[in-house]
């Protein structure tokens, strides 16, 4: 019997009726599958390939690749684990500094401290919530000075919108220092016509069940040094020598990406386009049925960034009207509406008290006031007429 019809499923998930749409529960950012996902994780089981090689990881990179931009790509288990071989490729050693925007998730510095790193943080531009260029600038000439430069900087590609990595560059480069750029969130994000990540020394990728292409997991690094991706996936799978024995000159890890995983995620990135396009209306929806609102305003959008929206991101301010973020978010979840702040800033976090950071108010003052709405591009009309209503009835009261 044919693999695709002895695997059993659930029957196909339909459009819920009207009345049972009306109080089912809405998540932030759930899964959205495109149909294709049964037949390619049938023929990648019937080709005998599950483990993190065979053909389904290397078509994944291939799309990948050409998706991106950066012709090298290497399949992983997680985003975190390309950030982790990133500072490993970059040299960091213990007492090193990395420098990241305060605005993001844990997973951006985690490796590097836990690799005996020193963290700093940078507060992010208003103009795009990402890592700001002309702090960036004042703070790398200061540790010019000093003769204390990072061993690399990561900025951080936030909530589907890409940071001004050109700037960036413009600037590490002046200096000698690497960057490696942060994309989980930013796949299918440009930044003046170039994809998110493109142009770094290396960018890391994240396909967790939450964001726009999932694989159900796994991430991606990425580059356009071949030497670099070359020796992240040695390290990758253990830094096995070429040998009959097992041979190893320095350790590695177990971060390959299944051929499972891959081939979820492959059957997924031909949709992106179109992900980005459903999110992007969501986004538009919601600014124009709340925009009017006293006290509310939405995150914004430079000139040179096309942004997947990925997630539609709120700002409240009581001080000009709006309920405060927490009595948005809680009134949601009353109504079994999933929402979530944006992220705690990195220098607010218990596990960083003391570290060195330059600025931090921009970004504190964005978690104070800032909540994440649902974003998920299945989200229906009728989903998201819940989640206005219930917010604009927040300001009637």
């Amino acid at each position: 019997m044919p693999i695709a019809e002895a695997v059993q499923l659930p029957p196909p998930v339909h459009r819920l009726r009207p009345r049972a749409e009306a109080t089912a529960p809405i998540l932030l950012s759930p899964p959205h599958l495109t149909g294709e996902e049964l037949p390619a994780l049938a023929a990648t089981l019937q080709s005998g390939w599950v483990a993190p090689a065979g053909p389904a990881p290397a078509a994944f990179e291939a799309a990948l690749a050409e998706t991106t931009g950066l012709p090298h790509v290497l399949a992983l288990s997680s985003g975190t684990a390309g950030l982790h071989l990133g500072y490993r490729c970059l040299g960091l050693e213990r007492g090193d500094e990395v420098w990241t925007a305060t605005l993001t998730y844990v997973a951006t510095i985690a490796p590097a401290v836990q690799m005996g790193a020193r963290p700093r943080f940078l507060d992010v531009s208003p103009e795009s919530w990402t890592l700001d260029p002309e702090l960036l600038e004042r703070e790398l000439a200061r540790a010019a000075r000093a003769g204390r430069l990072p061993r690399a900087v990561v900025p951080v590609d936030l909530f589907g919108q890409s940071c001004d990595l050109d700037a960036i560059l413009a600037l590490c480069d002046r200096w000698g220092v690497p960057v490696l750029c942060d994309s989980a969130e930013g796949l299918g994000a440009t930044r003046r016509g170039r994809p998110a990540g493109q142009g770094a020394r290396m960018a890391a990728f994240s396909f967790n069940g939450n964001k726009i292409v999932t694989a159900g997991g796994g991430g991606a690094l990425a580059s356009a040094d071949a030497a670099l991706i070359a020796e992240a996936r040695a390290l990758a799978h253990q830094a096995k020598r070429p040998a009959p024995h097992y041979e190893h000159e320095t350790t590695g890890y177990s971060y390959g990406l299944s051929s499972i995983l891959a081939s979820l995620g492959l059957a997924q990135l031909g949709a992106l386009p179109s992900r980005v396009a459903a999110r992007r209306a969501i986004f538009e929806r919601y600014r124009a049925h709340l925009g009017d609102l006293p006290g509310i305003g939405f995150m914004p959008e430079p000139g040179w960034s096309r942004g997947t929206r990925w997630l539609t991101a709120v700002l409240l301010d009581p001080a000009l009207g709006a309920p405060s973020r927490e009595a948005a978010r809680e009134a949601l979840a009353a109504a079994g509406i999933e929402s979530r702040p944006v992220w705690k800033p990195m220098h607010l976090q218990p596990a960083f008290r003391g570290a060195p950071r330059s600025g931090g108010t921009v970004a504190a003052g964005l978690f104070e006031r800032g909540l994440c709405l649902p974003s998920g591009s299945a989200l229906s009309v009728s989903q998201q007429d819940r989640v206005i209503g219930l917010l604009r009835g927040l300001w009637r009261r």
